[in-house]
């Protein structure tokens, strides 16, 4: 039985200020100029979490904006539905064939691709972007390029949202081309953000719309924390323009075009997700073989393990390792000792191999009861929010690159550190939202 979250205490104040000064902490010991570390524009990204995280759990007039965002997605999810069982019948009825990835996920990625492609090409995205950005540009004192590019990441992918600065990505100097990468670190697109919705909530109504209001809130919370972090780790020492402009660009001719350009690149990306998780699954399934098999079995560290652990871990594997890796790190930003590893494993699979993988393994122990309190399954749902793994340096790179290729060598140069920051961000909102459950 999982246990329920209490409220906020003065002991989850505490835990969740501890955890807020070990990230800072953490992001200050990397920052490439300490001394210009603008700590008035920290202060107020830190407020706007805070102000989130305080609205969506306990303001009604804001958990309802949230909940009605998530219901939205929800409803896209249900649409989803309708066109696969046009093509694939009763594969895709959780009743008689269970789930299955292949037909309860996929088929989501690509009509959400297509759907933003066509809000996209009728300006609405642009639309509801800019007024976001208008919002960080004055209250966070960025650049109107940098912070379209942020604002853009809370429904875009990672090198989709350059696409509406791509007229301004070679002007840009070096604090903002890394906000650039932290922010597409830091947050997830509406696409997979669909798909984790269905992975977490599967077929139940009431578990899909609580995942769906949190990950809405966590791509939200993780922009005023991309800039956070990233104007920690790289601070801004020059002068910006504040003037914001998107790029007139069209993804498409006419809207049938928009939506058939959506639906291809939808299709490319199902087939790479699909894809990476079958190599990845089968990688991580030999490694622990023989870890488990020739290390553990013959050194007798199996049995051992099975025992400190309680058989939450059966041996020596990756999960194992991760776990208790980062278990660490998990207690410090608020993560109850029980299921420490449990979140520390989450997040190594996160950072070390994709964020798929992260809520894969999360749906899976939500569904086994694997948890013992609710704060750390929504916890989990935050810290895995991002693109932030070592494979998403390579698509910065090629991705903003071929928009500016003048940028190339610093993007290579910014990779691990943006990694970092997107990493950071996300444990941020966690840690926000894990001092307010409490």
């Amino acid at each position: 039985m999982v246990i329920e979250s209490q409220g906020i205490s003065m002991l989850s104040v505490v835990r969740g200020i501890i955890g807020i000064t070990t990230i800072i902490g953490i992001a200050w010991v990397f920052s490439t100029n300490r001394k210009k570390v603008h700590w008035a524009t920290i202060g107020k990204g830190l407020l706007f979490q805070l102000i989130l995280a305080l609205g969506v759990l306990y303001v009604p007039f804001v958990q309802a904006f949230f909940e009605y965002g998530g219901k939205v997605f929800v409803l896209i999810l249900d649409f989803t539905k309708q066109g696969s069982e046009f093509l694939m019948g009763d594969l895709v009825d959780l009743s008689k064939t269970g789930y299955i990835f292949m037909f309860q996920i996929l088929p989501t990625i690509i009509f959400f691709s297509a759907l933003t492609s066509l809000l996209f090409y009728l300006g609405v995205i642009q639309k509801i972007v800019y007024g976001l950005a208008w919002i960080m540009s004055r209250f966070l004192k960025l650049s109107g390029a940098e912070s379209l590019s942020v604002a853009g990441n809370i429904f875009l992918g990672q090198t989709e949202s350059p696409l509406m600065i791509k007229a301004f990505l070679e002007k840009m100097n070096r604090s903002e081309i890394f906000l650039v990468m932290t922010g597409g670190m830091a947050t997830i697109a509406g696409g997979v953000m669909a798909a984790y919705i269905g992975f977490l909530g599967g077929d139940d109504p009431a578990l899909r719309q609580m995942f769906a209001k949190h990950l809405l809130t966590a791509s939200v919370m993780a922009a005023p924390g991309a800039v956070v972090l990233s104007k920690i780790l790289f601070p801004q020492t020059e002068d910006i323009d504040k003037n914001i402009e998107i790029s007139k660009d069209k993804v498409g001719t006419n809207i049938l075009d928009a939506i058939s350009n959506g639906t291809v690149e939808g299709i490319k990306l199902a087939v790479n997700v699909g894809g990476m998780l079958l190599v990845f699954i089968a990688f991580i399934a030999m490694f622990n073989y023989f870890t488990n098999n020739l290390i553990g079995r013959y050194t007798g560290l199996n049995e051992v393990i099975a025992r400190i652990t309680d058989n939450q871990y059966d041996g020596l594997s990756l999960q194992f390792m991760l776990g208790y890796l980062m278990s660490p790190f998990m207690w410090l930003i608020g993560v109850a000792k029980e299921d420490m590893t449990l979140v520390g494993q989450l997040l190594g699979e996160k950072v070390i191999i994709n964020e798929f993988i992260g809520y894969a393994s999360l749906g899976k122990m939500q569904a086994a009861g694997a948890f013992t309190y609710e704060k750390s399954i929504i916890m989990s749902t935050y810290i895995l929010c991002g693109f932030a793994n070592i494979s998403s340096i390579g698509i910065q790179i090629g991705g903003i690159g071929s928009l500016a290729p003048g940028k190339k060598v610093w993007l290579s140069e910014f990779g691990f550190r943006a990694l970092l920051a997107g990493t950071l961000a996300s444990a941020l909102s966690a840690t926000f939202i894990g001092m307010i459950m409490g």
